[in-house]
């Protein structure tokens, strides 16, 4: 197998709270959420968050097979409880990530997505399959005080934060590995040229394949430049793992 991997944080933000991690057999990005002005109850920050529920999820990923949504519930009970004794848990604001990961055995493809950081997959059949968690496309709102209501909610979505349920509201898919080609894991500044400047799953997956992760984090710059998606940030993190077959 072979792992591609680029990362690009927003332009003149330094570091940003994108992190991409690979192993021999899998890969995973994580996306912090900004906190919008509102108290987190914690005293780490978000880029605090992100790195460290990477690497409790990295530590596990290489040594244990359990089935990835454990994995993170596991990842995210370990990591509240090492801040919980000095920061507020129940606080809805606290720190918080989206997670997206790949993993390969001998048979089979494992892939997970909890929020808007998207996985899609090449077949050998030559489709494009797009594993999403389209959530936060359908909030009744979008202040920050909407989305402080209804993050991790079931009527409103689920990130990685201090609740391990959200584990559980994952959206997971397993495939033979017999009929995947190559699996593209990204945040969603990496899937901003079919979210939001017209590409298509199917271009925005070989442009991966032909031209690399940093190439297209590169054309996403480009069309940020010209214009403003459609929602959201001018700029965001950007992050693409891409594991060939």
């Amino acid at each position: 197998m072979e792992i591609t991997c680029a990362t690009a944080p927003t332009p003149g933000t330094g570091d940003g709270d994108d992190y991409a991690l690979t192993g021999n057999t899998w890969a995973l990005v994580l996306d912090g959420a900004t906190a919008n002005g509102l108290p987190t109850g914690c005293s780490h920050t978000v880029a605090w968050y992100v790195r460290q529920l990477a690497g409790h999820l990295g530590t596990l990923l290489a040594t244990t097979t359990a089935p990835l949504p454990k994995v993170l519930r596991a990842a995210v009970t370990d990591l509240a409880a090492s801040h919980g004794q000095t920061c507020d848990m129940a606080c809805p604001d606290s720190p918080s990530s989206t997670v997206a990961a790949a993993r390969i055995t001998d048979d089979l493809v494992e892939l997970m997505v909890l929020c808007d950081s998207p996985i899609l997959v090449l077949t050998h059949p030559g489709d494009v399959l797009v594993v999403t968690d389209t959530r936060t496309h359908h909030l009744p709102g979008y202040t920050p005080a909407d989305l402080s209501k209804l993050r991790n909610s079931d009527g409103g979505f689920w990130v990685a934060s201090t609740r391990p349920e959200a584990a559980d509201r994952a959206v997971t898919r397993t495939l033979s590995r017999a009929e995947v080609a190559a699996v593209a894991v990204l945040t969603d500044g990496a899937s901003r040229l079919a979210d939001h400047y017209g590409w298509t799953w199917e271009q925005l997956m070989h442009a991966l394949l032909e031209k690399g992760p940093a190439e297209v984090i590169r054309l996403t710059r480009e069309q940020e430049a010209i214009r403003s998606p459609e929602r959201g940030k001018v700029h965001d993190d950007a992050s693409a793992i891409v594991l060939r077959l």
